[in-house]
């Protein structure tokens, strides 16, 4: 029985494969409209026309942004906020690098801030950025873990989470916050 098992989970994952790389393909990476009139200033070959146009398009831009309806955002604010979100189940709206950007984020190394067990003997913490973990095996521990604490917590099978607490052995945990 094992032999046949394993062709299916190996059409399986190349079924996964191919479908997320199709899904890619077909996402085209549209500019906001704002940014493509102001992009297209460019085309304009008279010198006083085109400035004229990227004025007008630079404070259409900037009126939005104050307005909050665009953000504009760089690659390090981009990372910060991949890292904030780490844990979370979140839709792929295509923001954020979409969907092979989690890659980068594997994992997070941070300090405990606070922890706590809970009624059934399993532990909860809240890391240094306010994130709230809670474990979700009932291993134990060697040593309690304390605020200062080293926590390590990286991406696991079947989007599960292990941490690693002071390099203790792991234990399986869950974002809640």
């Amino acid at each position: 029985m094992r032999c046949n098992l394993i062709p299916g989970l190996v059409l399986i994952g190349a079924l996964t494969v191919s479908t997320t790389a199709l899904a890619q393909q077909q996402r085209p990476a549209e500019r906001p409209p704002a940014f493509k009139k102001l992009v297209d200033c460019r085309r304009i070959a008279d010198a006083p026309t085109r400035l004229a146009c990227f004025d007008r398009e630079v404070a259409a831009i900037d009126a939005a942004e104050a307005g909050q309806e665009l953000v504009v955002l760089d690659k390090a604010q981009i990372k910060k906020t991949r890292r904030g979100l780490f844990g979370l189940s979140l839709p792929d709206v295509g923001i954020f690098g979409g969907s092979g950007a989690d890659e980068e984020t594997g994992a997070i190394e941070t300090t405990i801030k606070r922890a706590w067990q809970i009624g059934d003997g399993t532990w909860r913490f809240e890391l240094a950025d306010g994130a709230q973990w809670v474990q979700t095996d009932s291993r134990n521990l060697a040593s309690d873990p304390k605020p200062g604490h080293e926590i390590k917590i990286r991406r696991a099978a079947i989007g599960s989470y292990l941490a690693n607490i002071n390099k203790q052995v792991a234990i399986r945990v869950r974002r809640i916050r």
